[in-house]
């Protein structure tokens, strides 16, 4: 199979949530396959020193800094991305929120940040790329789901609806936009090593592992290469799919 179907070459991305975790791996992954990629993050010289890191590393990388709770921010922020780069052509909704708390017990404010971060930015993100990818002749918008999505979740009841939300938004854009060649993809992760599930990843290590079948938790390249699958040419005809990345440990 020839290498050149995963060459991004003349394309740009825009990973939110790409200054540390999946979405860096997911940034690094695109940028290594010729894509400019744009690091986004709420803290702009955190996302400046990533993108000069990965300067360094010979991809060709910017960095734009909003903040994902806020929709009016997420608006302009992608609008001013567009307009600097010339054009989008890969949009990957990663960054997310989540908070533990009993069912019973987490508050309202929490609920809404969770929504709004998991899934209103996604949506008002992609929104706000469709007439341009439009104009293009078409485009890609991939989300970063989760398991939690399919499970029930006791104790991050909104961080699981949020992602179930995300999963069906995906379906929603795949069947409207794909009349204009614009095409959106899901990945649902299960237990990834970051550094933001590592503590509780090695609080509970041996229950974690005996949920996977290939027993052992995954990393933040197993996720990157499904999306850099996604957004190449070889995935051109996948429309509304969900890639579960979890090693076997949840099917729907």
């Amino acid at each position: 199979m020839s290498s050149h179907l995963f060459d991004l070459s003349g394309r740009t991305a825009l990973v939110t949530g790409s200054t540390r975790g999946i979405g860096l791996a997911i940034a690094r992954g695109l940028g290594r396959a010729g894509a400019r990629v744009v690091v986004h993050g709420r803290d702009a010289a955190r996302a400046r020193d990533v993108a000069e890191s990965l300067r360094g590393e010979g991809i060709a990388a910017t960095s734009h800094a909003f903040d994902l709770a806020d929709a009016e921010a997420v608006l302009l922020g992608v609008e001013a991305v567009e307009v600097e780069t010339g054009g989008i052509h890969i949009l990957v909704n990663n960054a997310g929120f989540i908070e533990r708390g009993p069912l019973t017990e987490f508050d309202l404010g929490t609920w809404r940040r969770t929504l709004d971060i998991n899934v209103t930015s996604a949506m008002v993100a992609a929104r706000a790329l469709v007439p341009a990818m439009i104009e293009r002749g078409g485009g890609k918008i991939i989300n970063i789901a989760s398991r939690a999505a399919y499970r029930g979740e006791t104790e991050f009841a909104d961080y699981g609806a949020s992602k179930a939300a995300l999963v069906n938004l995906t379906r929603s854009i795949a069947r409207a936009c794909a009349k204009d060649n614009i095409v959106a993809s899901c990945v649902a992760p299960g237990f990834i090593l970051t550094e933001m599930a590592k503590g509780e990843i090695e609080a509970h290590y041996d229950d974690i592992v005996d949920q996977i079948p290939l027993r052992r938790v995954g990393s933040v390249d197993d996720v990157a290469s499904a999306i850099l699958f996604l957004a190449s040419p070889m995935a051109d005809y996948l429309n509304g799919v969900t890639i579960d990345v979890n090693g076997g440990s949840w099917f729907h």
